[in-house]
């Protein structure tokens, strides 16, 4: 997996499997709210997400109030979100 991040967005590619994994996106959205309550996350491949990472980012959204807005290019993955009922708490699309 890797991650590219600008400003206020986040770029996930390949997939999201691995407790590394979490950790390197933690790391990189804690650095960004830091600074900005509106956060883009793109997920260009993956098919699924972790609990840990759905955690985490339920924790921002609820807990924190930051605006996530979630684009997702795998419709696998977005309609897990769907199932999960967390594609309104994400404000999840495809992209």
């Amino acid at each position: 997996m890797e991650l590219e991040v600008s400003s206020n967005s986040l770029v996930i590619k390949g997939n999201i499997k691995s407790v590394s994994d979490f950790q390197n996106i933690k790391q990189s959205v804690d650095a960004m709210v830091a600074q900005h309550k509106h956060i883009n996350i793109n997920i260009l491949d993956s098919l699924s997400i972790t609990s840990s990472v759905i955690g985490y980012f339920n924790k921002l959204v609820l807990k924190d109030n930051i605006d996530i807005h979630m684009n997702v290019k795998n419709e696998q993955l977005l309609n897990l979100l769907d199932d999960l009922n967390l594609a309104s708490t994400f404000k999840a699309k495809r992209s």
